[in-house]
């Protein structure tokens, strides 16, 4: 919930190391709902952010006070070669703590025109820690699994994987970060602008605009470089919010009706839990009662083509431009905005854009589509028990 500046040296905003660029002043803004750790809230913090301190954005025509907190990456550099990155939508510009920056946001409104920008908004990190501590064997059995029912409805699947040890990666939109440590640095390098001890580069450091040395996250050490402190006190930013991620519980679910109980049944026979894997089991933990622990994320954590409605031509370690991770569905009842760019906030909107040209889910949602409509219902009602 700590909210950042650039130097720390604004009342209420005690943080260090905010921008250059920028899409949030702190983590819980985004990650709000239905608490913090969540996903977007109801009103988007984004919009009060362009001109907080003196700053002098202007807000892009996509983030607005209803809709879900986004992040802009481009498709495509200017000389037509691949981009894929994040574009802060915001720079510290104006600010009565960052004198001397010039620095001017992206052209939002030119790339727009020229279909060059995709979206992401906020993924959950409710009960991450049991992800995270489940054994990569564990995932490619379970992707393995129904191998013949899954190749008759033209599932496939892959595990995106580390470039460096090829173990399974499973954590972001495409599953592109290895571990809770390796998420939470990147977001706080992208989203903050915060350079830490896994992201250490300064993001947009051009002349005018740095005020801090890298890393502005670190590691409390004492003069002789041994710890010295509490625990606490010595933490990093990186380490603290990696624990709270992986110490987090999962969604609770609510007491499910029997129309939600009939659509948990059809859920499973129209073929949505070949992907959405109900029960996975975590490995031995170093955490108490995390230990080889059965758990319900409804997901596989694996990539699948989900076609050209959803492609956002991002590429990302061994994911493709419509490769996805199949998203967890634990808590999906009290999420706003759904999809990978919060383009709705309808289930079965959400459900019917799973299938387009060189969608997976192509044949499962031919199933689900020749239900009835009470059934079809009955699954919404099981989704929102989540």
């Amino acid at each position: 919930m700590e909210v950042d500046s650039v130097s720390g040296t604004i009342s209420g905003e005690e943080g260090a190391g905010l921008g250059p660029t920028f899409n949030g002043t702190g983590c819980a803004q985004c990650h709000a709902h239905p608490a913090v750790g969540g996903s977007s809230p109801m009103i988007n913090p984004q919009v009060a952010l362009a001109n907080l301190d003196g700053a002098t954005n202007t807000v892009p025509s996509f983030i607005t006070a209803d809709g879900p907190v986004r992040e802009a990456r481009f498709i495509r550099n200017p000389d037509g070669s691949l981009d894929g990155g994040v574009h802060g939508l915001y720079t510290i510009t104006g600010r009565t703590d960052a004198e001397g920056c010039t620095l001017q946001q992206p052209d939002f409104a030119r790339q727009l025109a020229n279909r060059n920008v995709i979206f992401r908004i906020p993924t959950p990190t409710f009960g991450l820690g049991l992800v995270e501590a489940t054994p990569d064997s564990t995932l490619q059995a379970n992707l393995a699994a129904n191998r013949w029912i899954k190749s008759q409805l033209g599932i496939g699947g892959a595990l995106n994987t580390s470039g460096n040890d090829g173990t399974v990666t499973r954590f972001g939109w495409k599953a592109q970060n290895k571990s809770l440590m390796i998420f939470a640095g990147e977001a706080y390098n992208v989203e903050q602008g915060v350079s830490n001890e896994a992201f250490g580069n300064e993001r947009a450091a051009v002349a005018g605009c740095v005020y801090n040395g890298s890393p502005e996250d670190a590691t409390k050490m004492s003069d002789n470089g041994s710890p010295t402190g509490t625990a606490a006190a010595l933490s990093s930013d990186l380490v603290n919010f990696a624990g709270f991620m992986r110490l987090t519980a999962p969604p609770t679910p609510a007491a499910m009706s029997s129309s939600a109980k009939n659509g948990a049944s059809l859920f499973s026979s129209v073929g949505c839990a070949l992907c959405h894997t109900t029960t996975l089991t975590t490995g031995m933990s170093k955490f108490a009662g995390m230990s080889n622990l059965t758990y319900h994320p409804f997901s596989d954590f694996a990539l699948h083509h989900m076609g050209s409605r959803l492609s956002d031509g991002i590429n990302q370690g061994a994911a493709g431009p419509d490769q996805f991770r199949t998203a967890p569905l634990w808590g999906v009842g009290q999420r706003l905005f759904f999809l990978h760019d919060g383009r709705t906030s309808d289930l079965l909107q959400t459900i019917q854009a799973h299938s387009s040209s060189g969608s997976e889910a192509n044949n499962v949602i031919r199933r689900f589509n020749s239900l009835s409509r009470s059934q079809m219902q009955d699954v919404l009602n099981f989704l929102r028990s989540l």
